[in-house]
């Protein structure tokens, strides 16, 4: 039977090219000279220091700009509030990578309502659709693609 597999991942290779292209363009604009801005790659965040909030704002417009040209999607991104530390404000951005169970039924509630003839299992921190026609199976995709969601999906290990 036909399935494909639903995630939400985030390349982490292009992830850390688009941060080290932030970096490199930070320590060359002027209007972060003498400043201590700088931003981070950590296993499952981003933190960004810089001296102002407005700072913050600018090193997350470029992160966005060179995150968009890397096509990773922005909307696995979840930025915290900003604080401040001393002199310096920090702020925290969290990469949102798989499927929360809260999500993963509320999908499965979606193909349910689709009167698709197809199934859909949870396993982990993805959601498998089983169907015995491609074109059911298309279909799923695209009742996905219409719901706005708030993470971005990737349809993988399609097999017939």
């Amino acid at each position: 039977m036909p399935s494909f597999d639903v995630v939400s991942e985030v390349d982490k290779h292009e992830l850390s090219n688009a941060v080290d292209q932030t970096t490199r363009e930070i320590t060359t604009r002027y209007d972060f000279k003498g400043s201590n801005a700088s931003i981070e790659l950590g296993k499952q965040d981003i933190r960004l220091i810089a001296d102002s909030e407005f700072q913050l704002d600018q090193i997350l417009t470029v992160l966005y700009q060179k995150m968009a040209k890397r096509k990773i999607d922005v909307a696995c991104l979840k930025p915290g509030e900003p604080f401040q530390r001393g002199r310096e404000s920090i702020q925290t951005i969290a990469v949102q990578e798989g499927i929360e169970p809260d999500l993963a039924r509320k999908m499965i509630k979606l193909v349910k309502a689709s009167k698709l003839k197809v199934q859909a299992a949870i396993q982990g921190e993805q959601l498998r659709i089983t169907g015995k026609k491609r074109d059911d199976l298309q279909a799923t995709m695209q009742v996905f693609k219409e719901a706005s969601l708030g993470i971005p999906l990737q349809y993988v290990n399609f097999r017939d």
